[in-house]
């Protein structure tokens, strides 16, 4: 009984600790701007779901919003089933200074469907999952996929927390706007640390490592400082 409770405890805890809003600042060689998040990750029953919205200021010659990108998953799966059905989309929009005026751009809307497989310990200190999705590209491809693994890990007692994400997937990028396919993948991982100051309150940051990510051509890592309010 003692064990079923301790668990319920520890479900409960990492509940409450998934609903946050972070503050990153950007300071790569070529960025130098702040980004907020707001993210949410509630499990029940049927599964989970999960989203978060990023939006960037003062970029682009932009004072204020310069771009907004929202994710919303949501995975389905009982305790009968071997893996979880796993259904998302993403998208987003930017804008951009010029001397005629401001220009704005459209992300691809994307809609991915796939199979989740994860594998936690048993006192959730820990744990990894596997994502394998067929990706529609709105206007651009029909026929994608994405590969996607999540993970965490909490150490130091639970002092300090080390989690992230890494997308693989296939998107046709044209890096020179010359009519040219220059990249046919593309990479994205963003692992974070995190060091608990207070059951409301991190101090962290996260290495955005990525590949022909976000009109970018070749390989880039960017750093960011964070602060993370817990509600």
């Amino acid at each position: 009984m003692k064990k079923i409770l301790l668990i319920i405890m520890i479900f409960i805890g990492a509940y409450a600790s998934a609903q946050n809003v972070q503050l990153h600042y950007d300071f790569a060689e070529d960025r130098n701007f702040p980004t907020s998040t707001v993210e949410m990750f509630k499990p029940d029953k049927l599964g989970n779901t999960f989203f978060f919205i990023d939006m960037n200021y003062n970029a682009e010659g932009i004072k204020g919003v310069s771009a907004a990108y929202w994710e919303i998953a949501r995975v389905f799966k009982t305790d009968k089933m071997p893996v979880g059905l796993h259904v998302e989309y993403d998208g987003g929009f930017g804008q951009f200074n010029t001397p005629a005026g401001n220009m704005a751009f459209q992300m691809n809307d994307a809609f991915l469907v796939g199979v989740d497989y994860s594998i936690n310990a048993s006192d959730f200190s820990k744990g990894i999952t596997f994502k394998a999705l067929y990706k529609n590209i709105r206007s651009k491809h029909d026929v994608s996929f994405q590969l996607t693994s999540v993970w965490y890990l909490n150490f130091l007692d639970n002092k300090m927390t080390f989690k992230g994400f890494a997308d693989f997937w296939k998107e046709e990028s044209d890096f020179n706007f010359d009519g040219t396919v220059d990249g046919d993948f593309i990479f994205l991982a963003e692992p974070q640390i995190w060091y608990h100051v207070h059951k409301h309150f991190d101090l962290g940051g996260e290495l955005e490592l990525s590949n022909n990510f976000g009109g970018t051509e070749g390989f880039k890592a960017r750093p960011t400082l964070g602060v993370k309010w817990i509600f």
